[in-house]
């Protein structure tokens, strides 16, 4: 990026060739595609990533529903890890076989994971069904959604500058080997008559 200060220097230069103007305006170019085009293209990608996760936050509110299970009997090898879905990372799981009602009324028995450290017969945990009573994920909530749509967009930027630089690299290396390549020649032309008398060199 360093070539755009050419911009200024390379205005009235006698030694200014036709390439250090171009590299300067392609560096200035992808500047402002930079702190402009990068900026904008990851605000939309947010906005847009951010109504469609609420949108779904909302979907899953309605249609996912939080019951009251209570345990019939714990399972063997029955505490397991933390769930990684928790917001604090801290809960512990244990396979219990339990009995719930399914928010439209029917009856469901199953084996489930319990958020007890130590489950005994007649406890109770709150579980995640849909209308039927089958299992489900916790709903996303909305907190969540708007990082994981600010991750988006940040993710959506960066890739923008990265591409834009990118490019511009590209465009500068084909520039130095062609004027390299145009030295090549002009030093093979050069080349037999260098040093000789009456030569004009």
């Amino acid at each position: 990026m360093g070539a755009i200060g050419g911009l200024w220097r390379w205005r009235r230069n006698p030694l200014r060739r036709t390439t250090d103007l171009v590299e300067a305006w392609v560096a200035l170019t992808a500047l402002l595609l930079i702190l402009i085009v990068a900026p904008v293209l990851g605000s939309i990608v947010g906005a847009l990533t951010q109504d469609t996760l609420q949108q779904a936050v909302r979907e899953q509110r309605h249609s996912r529903h939080q019951v009251t299970a209570t345990v019939v009997r714990e399972l063997e090898g029955a505490l397991l890890d933390a769930d990684p879905e928790t917001s604090t990372g801290r809960e512990s799981r244990t396979r219990v076989l339990a009995d719930w009602t399914a928010p439209d009324g029917t009856p469901r028995h199953g084996t489930v994971l319990a958020g007890l450290r130590s489950a005994h017969r007649g406890d109770h945990f709150p579980l995640w069904t849909d209308t039927h009573g089958r299992l489900v994920t916790r709903p996303l909530d909305s907190a969540t959604a708007t990082t994981h749509a600010v991750l988006a967009g940040i993710g959506a930027a960066l890739l923008t500058a990265g591409l834009v630089e990118g490019v511009r690299r590209l465009v500068v290396r084909r520039m130095v080997r062609r004027r390299y390549a145009r030295w090549d020649q002009a030093w093979d032309r050069a080349g037999p008559d260098w040093g000789r008398t009456g030569t004009g060199s």
